[in-house]
C-alpha cells in the first residue's frame, strides 16, 4: 500500500466554519480503520439522554467527520498513526465530554496491544466523572459490552478483560500521572491546565508512552479558558492556528477549532445570535438556543462586565484579550484598540522626548519599566460637540519586567503565564539579585545616549538599587525623580486613560502589560482614587504603575534639555 500525502492545514476554515462545513481538513487517510471505527461509535449508547439512544441516532456529521480523522490516521499494515496528536477547540455544553468517553471506548474496543494503557486526563474529579460515568453507563447498557469489561468506580478503570487493556480516567490534581505509559491519551479541558504551574512537564509525563507505541494518539478537547490563554493552553491553540492556517506544516498534528473569523469579531457579528452556530456545531441538539439567549439576555445587563466576557468565552469561543472585572480601571476598555506594533528601537527612533517610570522590584515581585515616548507630529482633533480644535502629540509607551524565581515560586498560579511573557522577550527572569535593576538601567542609558531622555520616574520609598545602578551607567542625579504614589498619582491615572480612550497614546501590543491593566483595580475612599491589584493578592501591576510614573513626567510637556553631544557621537554615531 501506497503511503499517502496529506495536509492538516485549512486554510479555507473562515469561510467554511460559516458555512456550516467540516473543520477536518480533507477525508481520512484509511477508509478502511475509520468505517470500521465509526460504526463501533455509533453503537453505543447515551444512558443520560432520554430514550437511551444510540450515538449514531442522534450525533451530527462533525463529530463524525472528528472521529474518522482519529481513526482514519491508522495504517494497518505499517500498524502505526500517520496522524498523532488532535486538537479540538469547541464551546461549551457540545457533547464534548461524551465524545471524550466515545472515542476512547471505542479505542479499547478496537485495541489489540495486550496490558494497553489507555487514559483520559482531566483537572478535577468533577471532570473526570464527565468522562467516566458516560462510559460506565455505556458499558452497563450494553449486554456483549458489559461481558467484555469490568468497571472499577473507585479507580475510575474500565479494564478489557480480552486484552487485560485498561482505560483509566485520571483527575490530575497532583501526582497521578507519574508513571503513567499510555498509548493512547485524551486531555479534557485543557484551559484549566492553562493556569497550573508544570503542567506542561505533567502532561509530557503522560505522552510518554507514545514513544514506544506507533499506534497511539494524544487528543487535546478544550473549551475557550474564561482569562487570557496561558501556559500550555495558550501554546497548543497557538500551534493549532499556525497548523490550520499553514504557517507550520506539520502532518502529524490536527486541529479543529470552532471560533469566530477574525474579521467577524472586530465587526462585532459574534454578538448577533444568528451567527452562535459557526462556535456551537450541536446548536439545537445538546446546546438550546433559548438557554444561550437567556444567558446571553442575562449577562448583557450583570453589574460586572465579566459576566459578559465568560459567556463569550465558554459558549462563544471569544478569546479574552483582556480581564475585565469590577472595579476596572477605565482605560482596560480601551486597550485593546489602543495597540501598535512597534519595539523599543523604533519608539527611540520615532519620538522626538522621552521619559521613564519604574515600579516593584521585591524578590517576590516584578520590577516594572515604562518607556514613554512622545511623537513631534502635531495632531488636528475637533470636538464633535463644541467643533472647537485641539492640537496634540501622540505618545508610545513600551513595557518591561524582570523577576527572580522567587517570585515564580511563590507565585505558582501565574507560573504558566510568567513564561509566556519569558518567551514573548517582554519578561525576563533573573539568577542574580542586581541583574534586574542593572538591565533597567541599561535601557535607561540607551535613552539618554540618544539625547532624548527628559527624566525617570521611580516611587520614592522603593527605588532600591535602581538609583545605584542609573548613577553607575552615566545617569545623572536630577535625571531621577521621585513620583509621588498612592492617590496623589490619581491625576496622571486620568490623563493616562484619556490618552489611551482617545486614541492619543498607543502601546506596543504586549501581553504583559495587558495582563497588568486587566489586574488594575480601582480603589474609591472619599473623593479620591488609586489603582490597585485584584484583591486576592493575584496579579501584577508593577509595569501599569512604572507607566502611570512616566505619564507623570510627559504630563509637563517637557522639552529636550542638557543634550550631552559628546556622550551621543560616542555611543550612537561612532557606535
Amino acid at each position: 500500500m501506497t503511503q499517502p500525502t496529506w495536509t492538516t492545514a485549512l486554510p479555507d476554515w473562515q469561510g467554511r466554519i460559516v458555512r456550516g462545513e467540516s473543520m477536518v481538513p480533507g477525508k481520512p487517510l484509511f477508509d478502511t480503520p475509520a468505517q470500521i471505527a465509526l460504526k463501533v461509535f455509533k453503537e453505543l449508547k447515551l444512558v443520560d439522554v432520554i430514550g437511551s439512544p444510540k450515538i449514531g441516532d442522534v450525533t451530527r456529521q462533525w463529530v463524525y467527520d472528528f472521529v474518522m480523522a482519529i481513526f482514519g490516521a491508522y495504517d494497518p499494515i505499517a500498524k502505526k498513526r500517520l496522524i498523532k496528536e488532535f486538537f479540538l477547540l469547541i464551546s461549551k455544553k457540545n457533547s464534548k465530554s461524551t465524545l471524550a468517553a466515545g472515542i476512547m471506548m471505542t479505542a479499547l474496543i478496537l485495541n489489540v496491544r495486550q496490558s494497553c494503557e489507555l487514559a483520559i486526563i482531566a483537572p478535577t474529579k468533577e471532570v473526570a466523572n464527565n468522562s467516566f460515568l458516560p462510559m460506565r453507563d455505556m458499558i452497563r447498557a450494553d449486554a456483549e459490552l458489559s461481558a467484555m469489561f469490568n468497571i472499577s468506580e473507585h479507580t475510575k478503570t474500565i479494564t478489557h478483560l480480552g486484552t487485560n487493556a485498561t482505560l483509566k480516567v485520571i483527575a490530575a490534581e497532583n501526582d497521578s500521572v507519574a508513571g503513567l505509559k499510555a498509548t493512547y491519551v485524551l486531555i479534557d479541558e485543557l484551559w484549566v491546565f492553562g493556569k497550573r504551574q508544570g503542567a506542561d512537564s505533567m502532561l509530557r509525563e503522560a505522552k510518554g508512552g507514545l514513544a514506544s507505541r506507533p499506534e497511539g494518539f494524544v487528543i487535546y478537547l478544550t473549551t475557550m479558558s474564561n482569562e487570557s490563554p496561558a501556559g500550555v493552553m495558550k501554546e497548543k491553540l497557538d500551534y493549532a492556528r499556525m497548523v490550520r492556517d499553514g504557517e507550520v506544516h506539520d502532518p502529524e498534528f490536527l486541529g479543529a477549532l470552532y471560533e469566530f473569523p477574525r474579521l467577524m469579531l472586530d465587526k462585532q457579528k459574534h454578538l448577533n445570535p444568528k451567527w452562535w452556530y459557526i462556535t456551537n456545531p450541536n446548536l439545537g441538539a445538546s446546546v438550546d438556543e433559548s438557554y444561550l439567549l437567556s444567558d446571553y439576555r442575562k449577562a448583557k445587563v450583570a453589574p460586572e462586565k465579566s459576566v459578559l466576557q465568560d459567556f463569550m468565552a465558554k459558549h462563544l469561543n471569544v478569546e479574552i484579550g483582556i480581564s475585565l472585572r469590577a472595579n476596572r480601571w477605565a482605560a482596560a476598555e480601551f486597550w485593546a484598540t489602543a495597540g501598535r506594533a512597534f519595539t523599543l528601537d523604533e519608539l527611540i527612533e520615532r519620538c522626538e522626548v522621552i521619559t521613564m517610570g519604574g515600579d516593584g522590584g521585591g524578590l517576590d515581585d516584578l520590577l516594572g519599566c515604562a518607556v514613554l515616548g512622545r511623537l513631534p507630529d502635531i495632531k488636528a482633533v475637533i470636538d464633535d460637540e463644541t467643533g472647537v480644535r485641539h492640537e496634540v502629540k501622540e505618545w508610545l509607551v513600551w513595557g518591561r519586567a524582570w523577576c527572580h524565581p522567587i517570585a515564580l515560586e511563590r507565585r505558582k498560579q501565574d507560573e504558566p503565564r510568567y513564561r509566556d511573557f519569558e518567551s514573548d522577550g517582554d519578561l525576563v527572569i533573573v539568577d542574580k539579585v542586581g541583574d534586574d535593576t542593572a538591565e533597567f538601567a541599561s535601557i535607561a542609558r540607551r535613552i539618554y545616549d540618544s539625547g532624548k531622555l527628559d527624566r525617570i520616574g521611580l516611587d520614592p520609598l522603593g527605588v532600591g538599587g535602581i538609583v545605584d545602578d542609573l548613577l553607575a551607567v552615566g545617569i545623572p542625579q536630577d535625571k531621577i525623580i521621585g513620583i509621588s504614589q498612592g492617590f496623589k498619582i490619581s491625576g496622571y491615572q486620568k490623563t493616562c486613560e484619556r490618552k489611551i480612550a482617545s486614541g492619543d497614546m498607543h502601546h506596543a501590543n504586549q501581553p504583559i502589560m495587558a495582563w497588568c491593566v486587566g489586574n488594575a483595580r480601582v480603589l474609591v475612599k472619599g473623593s479620591g482614587t488609586m489603582l490597585s491589584k485584584a484583591e486576592s493578592g493575584s496579579g501584577k501591576i508593577d509595569p501599569v504603575i512604572a507607566m502611570l510614573n512616566a505619564v507623570a513626567l510627559m504630563s509637563e510637556n517637557p522639552t529636550v534639555k542638557n543634550l550631552d553631544i559628546d556622550s551621543y557621537v560616542s555611543n550612537v554615531v561612532i557606535g
